[in-house]
């Protein structure tokens, strides 16, 4: 590559460019954007026309680390205090730690060897999870096309370096903070960065030092969004160096909450407040009964810790885990793995119609000359008013409607002779023109032409015939897509938004785009889901209406964008509701849309792929998006499709409910089983003259319970589970918690009473009996509480989940005859407790069916409880927060160069 006399060494290549002037509010791209294009480029060390060379962006690469501000690698540390800053795990230490200093010391090591094989059980299985979460992102690929050795190239955003030539256009995601060195009609959206809602329009020349950062016209900004036309720059900083990269920074990694989260911290919270108040006052009791104070305290808080859900984050981690990769399987790719269970949650899908309904693969059909214009002078126009870029090896922006008439054997005779026409300017398209110009010089004659949707260009054409519009309604009605073509002389080698008028009507193209096969099947099952489907595209209402009838989607209401101006916000909910294809609608109607139907307490999903679809994306409770999308779209969806089909969004939504589903069981047997055997040792306490269970034993119960409900994620869901939204509804698990949670005291006691009155059992073998008899009871209730339906005849456990709680309950009913029974403080049983630990359990389940069968009858579970909503942060942490993810790499990063970026603004 050239080699410029000013150059500076790579190792000092950002630095130079702000060398001789104060950075000022914007740091060193604020800098870049006060000098000339010249001087910034031989600062950078780097030719335009060929970009940098292999070895030198290796280099650069080493010296500077990745372009990223986030790293998603799974780190040990953080994963091992999650689960060891339970304040009642630090409590129980420092008690069992004091009574091995006061001599207790067998107790005190049981005690600690317990707490670690709990913290262990669930590091082992969060770790695992971060795995997951980690292979998922890099499953997600972000790319950027710069020219390196004189060739475009597609890279890895993560792999820019300062020097690289970058391309920009419509719809893509600023990769990095760039000085501009070309611009055609080059809009940036910059709200994220300035709080300004109004595009900003870009230029090369260099602006006023100290200019502030929304002034900036000649950069382009890391993580802004190209809104209008295309341009080229320069890198000039990366990664964390970067404007976007100190404001991310700043924000932490706290991530928002989702619908889900906000549900399980609830439920945490009510099990925490339960389990402090019943703690405080079994320790009181105990010390108004003159137990020893250690002991108290001990046995308190291995009661606390038996009712707290220790593992719940582990189980759910195991199951969004489990589930991320059965999704991803089925071509659903989530970038968030708690999205999973929102997706679960959605009765409502938003989608466009091209490539969902349609088989998006459009082909041309036929040309339709106006007046005096020939088939030949409409391809030919169409051809040239486009703004794709040919290279040798690459095509840059080329849409789906100019691959299919350039593919198309009708224009092969026509190829040859674009060559003689020289392309003065272009107007990109953008979405509310809807449209692209181009102006064009052969021989000695310069002509505008004009391509779009036939609406806004026949609004710009003169005397358009009657019979062109009559041709136009059977095109739409007809379903097919239609693009007009109009020209006109012109003048000049400029070219102006103003200059779209007095237009001469060519005629139109048309394309085929029929709808997928498929696709009737995939809508019928998502109604099977309790999932209402509406269309929401800016094609003509009649294509949208006509493809929407095809495939058997109920409702013949349409709703375009002129319509939406005229409803108020108070009257749109009820519009929204009745109709369900929305037409020739803007990004601002799609959100508009989205949030009136949120105001109704749906759950709702938007899927789009375009730039145009972001507003929306981020509004809707769980965005979706496709891998071919657009860089904003995907960069604004919670989940990616790999494959763009209905279908596949049903089996994410099924996986979501089923995840839920699993998620509940562990809940209820949380507020079950588990909270009755503790409500009974903490009752036992108070008459019997010793503990009715050591608090190593308890520990050790608990322990063994949990083991047994890390198998509940493999565990089968019921048919009808599946067929509506799942959501938290702490009402029911309250009601559930007060009914069947006494229910399991009721045995206990009768255990009590059998130990005492029967077997006139001492101290050590009571305990045995009832640490048996509890971990039997509370761990095969599971098969009850997992179905509404009879268990085993009508519903079937999965086999992981039928060993594991037969193993744990072997397991405990073997233990008092093991050699650990005297260190543990068991003792042997005699054989009649266990046939009368079979009628127990036996009638234990029995008597749980039938509660099961009342409960449901008389509190069934609300068809629409109301939605936890989470905390909203404001919508631009929001949306810098999903922004980050795309910079994000497994490597370590590089600390700020100082030099770099100011504070969030």
């Amino acid at each position: 590559m050239n080699r410029r006399p000013s150059a500076v060494p790579h190792g000092d290549v950002p630095a130079a460019i702000g060398a001789s002037r104060p950075a000022g509010p914007a740091g060193r791209i604020g800098a870049a954007a006060t000098q000339d294009v010249g001087r910034v480029l031989a600062a950078l060390d780097v030719d335009p026309t060929r970009g940098l060379g292999t070895g030198e962006v290796a280099a650069r690469a080493r010296r500077y680390g990745p372009n990223a501000v986030s790293s998603h690698r799974a780190r040990l540390l953080p994963v091992l205090w999650h689960q060891l800053r339970s304040p009642l795990l630090g409590l129980l230490l420092t008690a069992a730690l004091a009574s091995y200093l006061v001599g207790q010391r067998s107790d005190a090591v049981i005690i600690a060897v317990i707490v670690a094989m709990s913290v262990g059980l669930g590091f082992v299985n969060e770790y695992r999870a971060e795995k997951a979460a980690q292979a998922l992102h890099a499953q997600i690929s972000h790319q950027a096309v710069v020219l390196r050795d004189g060739q475009p190239r597609a890279v890895e955003v993560t792999a820019l370096v300062p020097g690289d030539v970058v391309q920009l256009h419509l719809g893509e995601v600023v990769p990095a903070d760039i000085r501009l060195t070309e611009v055609n009609g080059l809009e940036c959206n910059e709200s994220m960065m300035t709080g300004e809602s109004q595009a900003v329009a870009k230029q090369t020349d260099p602006v006023a030092p100290q200019t502030a950062l929304a002034d900036l016209t000649s950069v382009a900004l890391m993580g802004t969004i190209v809104r209008a036309g295309n341009g080229r720059g320069v890198v000039v900083a990366t990664g964390v160096d970067t404007q976007f990269g100190a404001i991310a920074s700043g924000l932490g990694e706290h991530q928002l909450e989702t619908s889900f989260q906000v549900g399980l911290r609830r439920f945490s919270m009510l099990l925490v407040y339960v389990a402090g108040t019943l703690t405080s006052l079994i320790f009181v009791a105990n010390l108004v009964l003159q137990r020893p104070f250690l002991d108290a305290l001990l046995f308190s808080l291995a009661i606390a810790v038996g009712i707290t859900p220790q593992l719940l984050p582990a189980v759910v981690a195991t199951s969004l885990a489990a589930g991320s990769r059965r999704m991803l399987r089925r071509k659903v790719l989530v970038k968030r793995l708690v999205c999973i269970e929102d997706l679960g949650d959605i009765d409502t899908l938003f989608t466009d119609k091209t490539g969902t309904l349609t088989l998006g693969q459009i082909t041309y059909a036929r040309s339709v000359p106006t007046g005096e214009a020939r088939s030949d002078d409409v391809l030919r126009a169409g051809l040239l008013c486009t703004e794709s870029l040919t290279t040798d090896e690459a095509t840059v922006g080329v849409n789906p409607l100019d691959q299919a008439l350039a593919d198309t054997p009708a224009v092969a005779h026509l190829l040859k002779g674009l060559a003689s026409a020289e392309k003065l300017a272009v107007l990109p398209f953008d979405h509310d023109r809807r449209m692209v110009s181009v102006l064009l010089r052969e021989a000695t004659t310069t002509t505008l032409l004009t391509k779009g949707a036939p609406e806004t260009v026949l609004d710009r054409c003169l005397d358009v015939p009657p019979a062109a519009r009559a041709a136009m309604r059977r095109e739409f009605e007809a379903g097919n897509r239609v693009v007009a073509v109009a020209t006109r002389p012109a003048s000049g080698d400029r070219l102006q938004v103003a200059d779209e008028t007095g237009l001469h009507l060519l005629g139109f193209l048309v394309f085929l785009d029929p709808p997928k096969p498929e696709a009737a099947a995939a809508l019928r099952r998502l109604a099977g889901l309790g999932i209402t489907v509406k269309v929401v595209t800016g094609d003509n209402p009649a294509v949208a209406a006509k493809v929407c009838h095809d495939l058997g989607l109920a409702g013949d209401a349409v709703l375009t964008g002129t319509d939406l101006d005229a409803l108020s916000d108070s009257d749109l909910p009820a519009a929204v509701d009745a109709t369900t294809v929305f037409a020739r609608v803007s990004p601002e109607h799609k959100a508009r849309i989205v949030r009136a139907r949120r105001s109704t307490g749906s759950g709702v999903a938007f899927l789009g792929d375009g730039v145009n679809d972001a507003l929306a994306l981020h509004g809707a409770d769980v965005g979706i998006s496709v891998d071919s999308g657009t860089d904003v779209a995907k960069d604004a969806a919670d989940v990616i499709l790999l494959e763009k089909d209905l279908g596949v969004l049903a089996d994410g939504v099924t996986e979501g409910r089923r995840i839920f589903a699993n998620t509940i069981k562990y809940v209820l047997m949380g507020t079950s089983s588990n909270f009755g055997n503790m409500f009974s040792a903490a009752g036992a306490s108070l008459f019997l003259p010793f503990l009715p269970m050591l608090p190593s034993q308890i520990l050790l119960n608990n322990l063994l319970y949990d083991t047994s409900q890390l198998a509940i994620p493999t565990d089968n869901v019921d048919e009808e589970q599946l067929h509506r939204p799942s959501h938290w509804d702490l009402a029911f698990i309250r009601r559930f918690m007060m009914v069947f949670g006494p229910l399991s005291s009721l045995f206990d006691f009768a255990t009590f009473a059998v130990m005492l009155g029967v077997f006139h059992a001492g101290s050590a073998e009571f305990r045995s009996g009832w640490f048996v008899e509890s971990l039997a009871t509370q761990t095969l209730v599971i098969f009850a509480i997992r179905t509404r339906r009879v268990p085993f005849f009508r519903s079937h456990p999965s086999l992981p989940l039928t060993l594991a709680a037969l193993g744990v309950a072997t397991f405990g009913a073997l233990l008092p005859a093991t050699p650990l029974a005297r260190t543990l403080g068991f003792a042997p049983l005699p054989g009649a407790f266990f046939a009368t630990l079979v009628a127990m359990v036996v009638g234990y389940l029995v008597l749980i069916e039938i509660a099961k069968s009342w409960f449901y009858r008389i509190a069934p579970i609300s068809a629409a409880p109301a939605r936890p909503v989470s905390p909203v942060a404001p919508s631009t942490h929001r949306q810098l927060r999903r922004r980050a993810r795309r910079f994000s790499t497994h490597e370590r990063l590089p600390h700020p160069r100082g030099t770099g970026a100011s504070g969030p603004p």
